[in-house]
């Protein structure tokens, strides 16, 4: 099983914690779009570090264009020697429509068309295919000598894609080399120190997982686990600003359906019995910089 964690936002530090994951022998270093632009943070990590991979979960598509996109990924991809891996998500329609000032529409089917028009780019400057994509969201015909980035002995990067319900999932195993599976829908990991920063821990996560639940598109999730009750009464709170009251209807039981928070000797029995056989790969959040040599030989047993 492959170990990874975030890299987090501050262009400050990411150097320091791209040395220290890749000297505790870490897999992927991952960038998610909140506050910043993931592509800097690992901009800043390519220059940094030698193996580790780095990847974005997640750059949100459909805030982009794929031209936008390929000349980005392709870059990072050659200046990281090969290392990138493109995570995109869709994330939910209220903020690519009111927060980016996109457009909407077929979700699943868009960044099937996404996917395969930044595939058409890529091929036409590495293998010196004619540029003629034509598709229902996007038109891509155009590439001139000017416009086009030199063939690098990397290839392109690997396309991971998010994947929520049924019919991203299928668009994902259709045209990308893997699928992100929310935080929501398969937990959230957490390594802690001590009693009292587990306490401080369960209640951050507790935050957590109510904003996620409160979000209508993560519904399917709650459907399962047969809470779509809590799902309206998060959602409620959420509209009339109750922020502070969501955290409270997260009882022990939901916290521990979504959350892994272990300590680093306990940390890969639990990871074993909940994702054994089903993951090849987990995301560690990263509380204590010197935990990793002892943590990350115990997820190398798994």
């Amino acid at each position: 099983m492959r170990i990874d964690t975030g890299i987090g936002a501050d262009l400050g530090s990411v150097a320091a914690r791209t040395r220290r994951a890749e000297d505790a022998g870490l897999d992927c270093l991952w960038a998610a779009e909140t506050v910043n632009d993931p592509f800097l943070s690992l901009a800043i990590a390519a220059e940094h570090s030698e193996r580790v991979s780095l990847g974005t979960a997640v750059a949100i598509a459909f805030a982009r264009n794929p031209m936008s996109l390929a000349y980005t990924a392709n870059q990072l991809h050659e200046f990281s020697r090969g290392r990138l891996i493109l995570g995109l998500g869709s994330q939910v329609r209220g903020h690519i429509e009111r927060r980016f000032s996109s457009p909407w529409s077929k979700p699943a089917a868009r960044m099937r068309e996404f996917v395969l028009a930044l595939r058409a780019i890529w091929a036409s400057w590495n293998d010196g295919r004619p540029l003629d994509f034509h598709g229902e969201f996007y038109t891509h015909t155009l590439m001139t000598p000017l416009f086009t980035p030199r063939a690098h002995e990397f290839g392109v990067p690997r396309v991971f894609l998010a994947a929520v319900g049924p019919g991203m999932t299928e668009v994902a195993g259709e045209v990308a080399d893997g699928v992100i599976t929310h935080g929501f829908s398969s937990g959230f990991i957490s390594v802690v120190e001590n009693d009292e920063h587990f306490v401080k821990v369960r209640s951050a996560m507790r935050r957590q997982v109510a904003f996620y639940a409160s979000t209508p598109a993560y519904r399917p999730v709650l459907h399962v686990h047969g809470w779509d009750d809590l799902q309206a009464e998060l959602h409620a709170c959420s509209a009339r600003g109750a922020t502070k009251d969501m955290a409270g209807l997260i009882d022990d039981e939901i916290l521990d359906t979504f959350v892994i928070i272990a300590t680093p000797d306990t940390v890969a029995t639990q990871v074993q019995e909940r994702y054994g056989g089903v993951a090849d790969r987990i995301n560690v959040a990263w509380w204590r910089k010197d935990w990793w040599p002892t943590v990350e030989p115990a997820l190398r047993s798994l």
